[in-house]
């Protein structure tokens, strides 16, 4: 007996010894109090532990110590950033502040609720999640942002392959071997723009092959304004004449939406409302005409047509910026009614709680989210709107995102693209046609420019992004029905090729910093789809 016992505790040692070099490589030290918990339970909680800890952010800020309080919440098996919870425990130890520490104390010893922040509830029939970016934890390498940008050219090549108008289509490589004047089709992504002196246009194309410069000559005038439009990075087809080590362009193709979608409709009678941007905790929040806006969807304000339409919603759409965040421009806490990001969420949940509950409430993140701004960013942090999570009619995705509603047994339903609309500052300032037609008033010609090029920030420097090596979340792979944006604060309807295009309004006045950036908000507007007409009005609640 004796001799059983001393072998089980050396091979318990062994263990544990593994299970510290595992995690010191990690970034991880268990602490003195964790590893005795860990000797006397036999390392049972191991799994648990390595599944919810946030080894990518430990390394960046250091050995984070487990102690024992993260071991006796890690078997729950709930997400949680550890790094913000060891610091959290720090504040509470030297007595200088633990409401953050309490509050993931309360979160982690949840039993019954526990489920509903975990992921675990069942999205409503009426509601699937088409696409939704699933955040993956790991180091990134230089070879990460390479497989990346082949993963996002190879769907955009394929997509290009498709079409007719690209006769003879070849290699870069092979193109450069061809004959003068012989005809040639090429694909590649802009790797630079030059603007001669001349007036004419140098583009230099790349493939997996080899680069080539592509000439647009300003004579041709349809396909010169075309080529104006081009940003880098951008994956077009060129069809024209090859020369030496140059192909004058006779005309371009860009991936696009086809000619023609089915332009659908429900055959059921209801309502889908799009907002975006709230900015709850802004001393500029709208806060009376939300409120108005809160009366109506419960059918307590409005004449008689008004109110039936609030008994027929059935859908609620928020594309980001759900509060206004702490430390998103410089003075910001000038701004702020409240600077306690968990604050801002619970208020945010307290008015979102007043939507009723047959009313599906779908829900991604923006800019102003506590949360990273580098796209695509995963559904809102269940530690910091916990409150939200709890919403019975809520439905979190990741921003961007593609979500089917109201299909039936005889009907496919909408496929609606949410997309916060980061990268849109970029295309409002830097694109000619864009800029001298409206810049940040017109979300149409954004949207529909996008479109074209089947991704949401075509240009790599319109806006941050985690690299996937195996594929670009950003790219519009699936053609949507309804496409729904927000970011610029005004609100816009427009279609393209069968297409709904809406730019969220916003709950928020101007200002100082909107009025620096030459923006004009047009707030507490909301759009309201008939699902069985197609038809979109836009309601007023602005006082």
């Amino acid at each position: 007996m004796e001799k059983e016992r001393v072998d089980k505790e050396e091979a318990n040692k062994e263990k544990i010894a593994l299970l510290v070099k595992k995690f010191a490589e990690k970034g991880l030290l268990l602490s003195p109090d964790a590893l005795e918990a860990l000797a006397v339970e036999e390392l049972s909680k191991e799994k648990s532990l390595e599944t919810t800890a946030h080894t990518d952010e430990s390394k960046e800020s250091g050995m984070l110590v487990v102690t024992k309080d993260a071991l006796k919440f890690a078997e729950k098996e709930k997400e949680i950033n550890w790094v913000e919870f060891e610091k959290a425990k720090t504040l509470q130890e030297r007595k200088k502040d633990d409401r953050i520490y309490q509050k993931f104390v309360e979160y982690l010893s949840s039993e019954e609720k526990g489920a509903e922040l975990s992921g675990e509830k069942k999205v409503p029939d009426s509601v699937q999640i088409i696409e939704c970016y699933e955040e993956i934890s790991k180091e990134r390498s230089v070879q990460d942002f390479v497989d990346f940008f082949n993963a996002r050219y190879k769907v955009l090549e394929q997509m290009l392959r498709n079409r007719q108008e690209l006769e003879n289509l070849m290699t870069i490589s092979r193109a450069e071997k061809k004959r003068e004047r012989e005809t040639v089709s090429v694909i590649g992504l802009v790797f630079s723009k030059e603007k001669r002196k001349n007036g004419n246009i140098m583009l230099t194309l790349e493939d997996q092959t080899d680069i080539i410069k592509i000439f647009f000559n300003k004579n041709k005038k349809e396909l010169f304004e075309m080529a104006e439009q081009i940003v880098l990075d951008e994956v077009i087809g060129v069809c024209g004449t090859a020369g030496d080590n140059i192909i004058f362009a006779n005309s371009m193709v860009r991936p696009d939406i086809p000619a023609t979608i089915e332009k659908k409709s429900s055959p059921e009678d209801g309502y889908a409302i799009f907002l975006s941007d709230l900015h709850v905790g802004s001393k500029n929040f709208l806060e009376e005409e939300f409120n108005k806006f809160l009366r109506w969807i419960n059918a307590e304000a409005g004449n008689e047509s008004q109110k039936a339409i609030a008994e027929k919603i059935k859908y609620v759409f928020i594309a980001g910026d759900l509060i206004d965040g702490v430390g998103i421009y410089a003075d910001q806490d000038e701004d702020l009614v409240t600077k306690d990001v968990y604050e801002q969420y619970s208020e945010c949940a307290r008015l979102l709680s007043k939507i009723p509950q047959r009313i599906k409430i779908i829900i991604c993140a923006g800019n102003h989210d506590a949360m990273r701004i580098a796209e695509p960013q995963p559904t809102l942090y269940k530690d910091f709107a916990a409150e939200l999570w709890k919403l019975p009619n809520v439905v979190m995705v990741s921003n961007p995102a593609v979500v089917n509603i109201g299909a039936s047994e005889n009907f496919s339903g909408f496929n609606v693209l949410m997309y916060h609309g980061y990268s849109f500052d970029y295309y409002a300032s830097d694109v000619d046609m864009i800029r001298m037609k409206g810049g940040y008033d017109r979300a149409d010609l954004i949207m529909k420019f996008l479109l074209q090029r089947r991704h949401l920030a075509p240009a790599q420097s319109s806006t941050l992004f985690i690299p996937d090596p195996h594929r670009d979340p950003l790219i519009i792979t699936r053609i949507p029905d309804i496409f729904l944006t927000g970011h610029i604060h005004k609100c816009t309807v427009a279609q393209y090729k069968n297409i709904i295009l809406i730019s969220g309004s916003c709950w928020q006045s101007k200002t100082a910093f909107q009025i620096r950036m030459g923006h004009h908000p047009q707030p507490a507007r909301v759009p309201i789809m008939n699902l069985k007409t197609r038809e979109v009005k836009i309601l007023n609640f602005e006082k």
